[in-house]
């Protein structure tokens, strides 16, 4: 079976190669006890498939019935936190915090949550707490993405670096019209994302569970109309 590879991973996947293989290479030709030169072939193995595993981009396709109130995970992983919080940085108001958490064995790539206009973007420095850390939220290296829907509901999607992921991308900008079969980003070696949800949303998850990016629809928007 071809395994698709996501375009952020190709010059990464090049360089570690490129380094295992001088690496073993290395070890063979200089080491006369040909188990050690075995063993660092293994293990380069074992490091590439892990490699591998992060940058792997499955085909998605939501089976529900798609509307405009479907609310889609935005990551693989599971969800840490679903909360009535007070957004103070973008949305100033009381709103339902749900937060998915990814480990380097999930897949990486970002989807959009709601369909609708993405209406502001804006990148953030911080710091690279533990992403699983509820202060991650806020003190966190982060993006903020709202997304006005066609319900008139706007909904924040903060992207948020991890302990050891160093670099965000966000492909959406103002303006754009999204689905949710689009991608939103990518974030790079464990991460968190988190959606910020009206009040009245019905959500379709608990703390705990598993979720599937794209896939897995975590609540449902009231229908304003």
């Amino acid at each position: 079976m071809k395994v698709k590879i996501h375009h952020e991973g190709k010059n990464i996947i090049a360089v570690v190669l490129f380094i295992l293989v001088a690496i073993n290479c290395a070890a063979y030709m200089f080491i006369e006890y040909k188990p050690i030169p075995i063993a660092f072939i293994v293990i380069s193995a074992v490091l590439m498939a892990l490699v591998l595993n992060f940058f792997r981009l499955p085909r998605r396709h939501f089976k529900g019935e798609k509307d405009d109130t479907v609310v889609v995970s935005s990551v693989d992983g599971t969800v840490v936190a679903l909360e009535e919080v007070y957004e103070n940085e973008v949305l100033h108001r009381n709103v339902i915090q749900l937060s998915v958490f990814m480990t380097v064995f999930n897949v990486h790539a970002n989807w959009v949550p709601v369909a609708g206009e993405v209406t502001h973007v804006k990148h953030h420095s911080g710091r690279f707490l533990a992403a699983n850390l509820p202060k991650s939220s806020t003190d966190n290296e982060r993006s903020a993405i709202v997304i006005h829907t066609p319900g008139g509901d706007d909904i924040l999607v903060r992207q948020i670096a991890g302990a050891i992921a160093r670099r965000i991308v966000t492909y959406v900008e103002p303006g754009d019209k999204v689905d949710i079969s689009d991608f939103i980003g990518f974030i790079k070696f464990g991460s968190r994302v988190d959606i910020f949800l009206p009040l009245d949303t019905e959500i379709l998850v608990k703390l705990g569970d598993k979720t599937w990016g794209g896939e897995t629809q975590i609540a449902r928007l009231t229908n304003k109309h």
